[in-house]
């Protein structure tokens, strides 16, 4: 049966930290064919398109989830992916790029801290479902941007075996400095 467990796991070292230190959006469908790697489909080593990323920086109070949905009674599994992200100080060029973004149905690559790359929406695209656009009300209040994405794929979110570049990624130099 394709099902079948294949190994244990035992408890790993306590040497990874939480954190987003930053995301890639790419343009939907600019990702190409996909090459997964050899001895394990839940890695990337490349992609056939010619991708271009755009590079967004977040630090603190951003994260990535992704919920296991399975059905006994339908015999489905699917993996929502939802990422949490906020985007200090208010500025012209982020607001322009950022309803984009809504309009717009990305691929995202999340770096976390611990050089984990993974792909969100790799199929079908991430969405953005909601977010604020907030000045704050004390002077020590967020003024600045929260977006949430979320997307739905058959399998969890593929790590990249490579660094962005090396799968085939071009990442643009091109970013907003507000």
């Amino acid at each position: 049966m394709a099902c079948d467990l294949s190994t244990g796991r035992t408890v790993p070292c306590k040497d990874v930290v939480g954190g987003i230190k930053a995301v890639y959006f790419s343009n939907y469908g600019d990702l190409g064919a996909i090459t997964y790697d050899v001895t394990n489909t839940d890695a990337i080593d490349s992609f056939g398109g010619t991708p271009d990323a755009y590079q967004y920086d977040v630090k603190g109070n951003s994260s990535f989830t992704q919920n296991v949905n399975s059905s006994r009674e339908n015999g489905t599994t699917f993996y929502e992916q939802v990422l949490e992200l906020t985007f200090t100080k208010l500025d012209k060029a982020s607001h322009k790029e950022l309803k984009l973004m809504a309009y717009g149905r990305p691929h995202v690559f999340v770096e976390d801290y611990n050089g984990n790359i993974f792909v969100m929406g790799l199929l079908h695209g991430a969405e953005v479902t909601g977010g604020t656009i907030v000045t704050g009300a004390a002077m020590g209040d967020l003024s600045g941007y929260t977006l949430t994405l979320t997307a739905q794929e058959q399998v969890p979110a593929n790590f990249i075996d490579n660094t962005l570049s090396g799968a085939g990624v071009s990442v643009s130099a091109t970013q907003i400095n507000p």
